[in-house]
């Protein structure tokens, strides 16, 4: 097992997750000013949902004897627009599942990393599910009908 390479992978969840999952915290919280409570109560909740896989990563890495980065957050725009971020989301989604596949490849002498990433990866590919619903529902129903159903 290269446990440096299981090591270098969660590091870069751990990351890439944290800022990410920040970023939907704030935006969850921008929807419920705009009165879009569902919607940015989905969004907050993805923000803990995504700090428990930041947690579990952390703890896998110090099991491995690692040594855990805190390696700062860049900036971001914010997106008023609920469609709008929902759209920007979806294409950060669809490579970032492809990300992680590659990912799980190269760990796959790591049996525990490895199911890890895979749970990830399960959830992961709801939230992609999630996305590519709503922007069918948007072209459906409309973008202001799709909007009442997220007050």
């Amino acid at each position: 097992m290269d446990t440096k390479k299981s090591i270098e992978a969660l590091q870069f969840f751990v990351t890439h997750l944290s800022e990410g999952a920040f970023v939907h915290k704030l935006q969850g919280q921008i929807f419920k000013s705009q009165g879009f409570e569902k919607l940015g109560q989905k969004y907050v909740d993805h923000y803990t949902e995504e700090m428990e896989w930041v947690e579990k990563f952390t703890d896998r890495i110090l099991a491995l004897g690692g040594n855990v980065k805190f390696e700062g957050m860049e900036a971001h725009d914010l997106i008023e627009n609920p469609i709008e971020y929902v759209k920007a989301d979806l294409a950060i989604q669809g490579p970032g599942v492809d990300l992680l596949r590659n990912c799980m490849a190269n760990v796959c002498d790591d049996p525990i990393t490895y199911d890890l990433l895979k749970a990830y990866l399960a959830d992961e590919e709801d939230d992609l599910g999630w996305s590519e619903n709503a922007m069918r529902l948007i072209e459906c129903l409309g973008a202001q009908n799709w909007l009442i159903t997220q007050l």
